[in-house]
């Protein structure tokens, strides 16, 4: 199994590619601040999940990766309240954006808590 099958990887990857297409249409100022921040977190979720997958083999270096990927995920639900806020986004799109974060969330947090299910070893 590669990384790129993991659902938590593929849900994330989608939320993070929407995020880049919807957030083209912020407004320029934002160019390096919210929309910097929103595409870095949603994007570094995938990428912590496709990092800890490679260090699966050792359970605490798997644990922190997915750990990082949390927090990403939870960077980027602050973000969407941002984007909110300012008027960047629809109350549809923050529901969606949301609702598919916390789907994230949750599949990282079964990994996190299952973590031999994806191949890491026990200590």
């Amino acid at each position: 199994m590669d990384f790129r099958d993991l659902l938590a990887y593929k849900k994330g990857f989608q939320l993070a590619m929407n995020i880049y297409e919807i957030s083209k249409g912020f407004p320029s100022e934002e160019k390096y601040s919210l929309i910097d921040q929103i595409r870095r977190s949603s994007r570094f979720t995938c990428a912590n999940i496709g990092e800890g997958y490679r260090k699966r083999r050792y359970p605490s270096h798997f644990i922190s990766k997915l750990s990082d990927a949390d927090m990403e995920n939870t960077e980027t639900q602050v973000w969407v309240e941002f984007s909110f806020a300012c008027g960047y986004i629809s109350e549809s799109t923050k529901t969606v954006w949301e609702h598919d974060s916390l789907e994230i969330g949750k599949l990282i947090g079964y990994m996190i808590a299952n973590p031999e299910k994806f191949g890491s070893k026990s200590t």
